[in-house]
């Protein structure tokens, strides 16, 4: 039995392996024993575990961010993108950043209660929160533990800012309180949109909503007054940066103003991901896309070096730059979107039971 063959193959996933993260001590090796490997393959349901965080606000000091600060209500991911940079995050819990991220989920329900603790805090001093930069809000599993929402909650009640990343429609069930903040300056959302085929989005990112899909949020959220920027993210290329012009195009009418790219990037364990999915799936062309990324990072699959890493260097970065510079001007998209208030900003209250004086 050949590598490829040791491979899990299970329908709807994009994963095509569930290797062992970098800490554990034991790997999972597939063994021939004579029966055909569809007579073993596991049925992989979407498994959710709890976590109590004790903290949820997470910083960070990247130059090349433009938020200092995130918060996560889930760990792993069900949309499955076989290119995720988020995916090693997963070795963290001792699980793998193959098929574990998408079916070995953790929600962490006492997020919204966390938050607020957090915000009340006299040292905490206010500036947008991100959310959806390393894992989706609005992933499935949000639709019964509602975690983002009450997030939100907490968040429009204390005029605080966010900025919020997502494929996932169930954006659309929370217009309420996003077309809210953004009346008030104090919310936008990035649409993430990698190409506009459906079946290779069907293949890459099997439980995100397809493309046409997420054009039609984009659609809905500006209808109700919430700045929208399209995300060309990430480009593949030699697979789906022939797009970007038409990408741009299509987020702009369906009611974007802003937009941004990133280059696909491939850091830890997600660089063996892609690579076994694109000699499954694109064969024919696997060897130029991983030669493109290595002229990009200088001749390393991946670079993780701050103002290098989101778009490489070199001739083929920088013409995939212009690209997009030359589209955003021509289409009438900003790169930068209206700054959102902190002024406004009042901690939460302490809920209790006694009624105040005022």
């Amino acid at each position: 039995m050949d590598k490829e063959d040791q491979r899990f193959k299970v329908l709807g996933r994009a994963a095509g392996s569930n290797d062992a993260g970098r800490f554990e001590r034991h790997a999972r090796v597939g063994e021939e024993d004579g029966w055909a490997r569809e007579d073993d393959l596991p049925v992989l349901r979407t498994q959710t575990s709890i976590e109590v965080p004790r903290r949820l606000i997470t910083y960070n000091r990247s130059p090349d961010l433009p938020f200092d600060r995130s918060i996560n209500p889930y760990r792993g991911c069900e949309h499955g993108c076989v290119y995720c940079f988020a995916r090693p995050s997963h070795a963290y819990l001792g699980l793998s950043p193959g098929l574990d991220f998408e079916t070995r989920l953790v929600a962490r329900p006492d997020a919204p209660e966390v938050l607020a603790r957090e915000l009340r805090s006299k040292r905490y001093a206010v500036a947008p929160i991100a959310i959806g930069t390393n894992t989706d809000p609005y992933q499935p599993i949000e639709k019964t533990h509602e975690i983002m929402r009450r997030c939100l909650e907490v968040l429009s009640a204390a005029n605080h800012p966010v900025a919020i990343v997502t494929k996932g429609s169930l954006i659309e069930r929370d217009i309420d309180i996003l077309g809210d903040m953004a009346a008030r300056g104090l919310a936008a959302v990035g649409i993430s949109v990698t190409t506009l085929d459906a079946k290779l989005s069907r293949l890459m990112e099997p439980r995100a909503p397809a493309p046409q899909r997420r054009l039609q949020m984009i659609r809905r959220l500006t209808e109700a007054g919430i700045p929208v920027r399209i995300m060309a993210s990430p480009m593949i290329p030699a697979l789906t940066d022939p797009e970007l012009e038409a990408i741009l195009t299509a987020g702009r009418d369906a009611g974007a103003r802003h937009a941004s790219w990133i280059m696909l990037r491939l850091p830890r364990e997600v660089s063996p991901l892609v690579q076994d999915w694109l000699a499954a799936h694109y064969p024919d062309r696997a060897e130029r896309i991983m030669a493109r990324l290595r002229d990009m990072h200088g001749g390393k699959e991946y670079d993780a070096a701050w103002h290098r890493r989101m778009r490489g260097e070199g001739p083929y970065a920088q013409m995939v730059a212009q690209r997009f510079n030359l589209a955003v001007k021509r289409l009438g998209l900003s790169r930068s979107g209206m700054p959102l208030r902190c002024d406004l900003f009042r901690p939460p209250e302490i809920e209790t039971d006694q009624l105040s004086l005022f």
